[in-house]
C-alpha cells in the first residue's frame, strides 16, 4: 500500500507540471490506474498462494517439495515466478525440489506451470508439472 501511495506521488506531481488542459485530464487517468492496480493486489496474492500450495499438494506435501522463493515472494509480487498476468489471469513459473534445495544450491527436480483465474481464486490450468525442461 506504501509503494502505491508513493507512485501515486510521483505521478501527481509530474502531472503539476503539465499544461492546465492536461493536468485534469491526466489525474483521472492516474487515479483510474491507481484503483485498477489496487484491485489487481488482492488477486495476485490469492493466485500467487493458490498457484503455490496446488504445486505443493500435486508434488507430495513440504515434507518432500519445496517450490521456488520466489513463490513465498512478500506483497503477492510472485517475482519471477510470475511470467504473465492478463485477461485470462496470472500465469506462474517456477521450479521446485527436495526440501532447502535452492537455499543449499542444488539443482531443483520439478517445473510447475500454472495459470489463475483472473481473481485468483481457481486453478484455470495446469500447464506443465513435471521434470525440469
Amino acid at each position: 500500500m506504501k509503494r502505491l501511495a508513493s507512485i501515486a506521488g510521483l505521478l501527481l506531481c509530474g502531472l503539476a507540471l503539465a499544461p492546465a488542459s492536461s493536468r485534469a485530464q491526466g489525474v483521472d487517468q492516474t487515479l483510474q490506474r491507481i484503483d485498477q492496480l489496487q484491485e489487481l493486489a488482492p488477486a495476485r496474492q490469492r493466485a500467487l498462494n493458490l498457484a503455490r500450495n496446488t504445486a505443493v499438494k500435486l508434488n507430495g506435501g513440504l515434507s518432500v517439495y519445496m517450490p521456488a522463493a520466489c513463490m513465498f515472494s512478500s506483497g503477492g509480487s510472485g517475482g519471477s515466478c510470475l511470467v504473465q498476468t492478463n485477461s485470462r489471469g496470472f500465469l506462474f513459473r517456477f521450479n521446485g525440489g527436495t526440501p532447502g534445495w535452492q537455499q543449499l544450491g542444488n539443482t531443483p527436480t520439478l517445473t510447475t506451470e500454472i495459470l489463475i483465474s483472473p481473481d485468483g481464486r481457481t486453478v484455470s490450468q495446469l500447464v506443465y508439472n513435471g521434470p525440469l525442461r
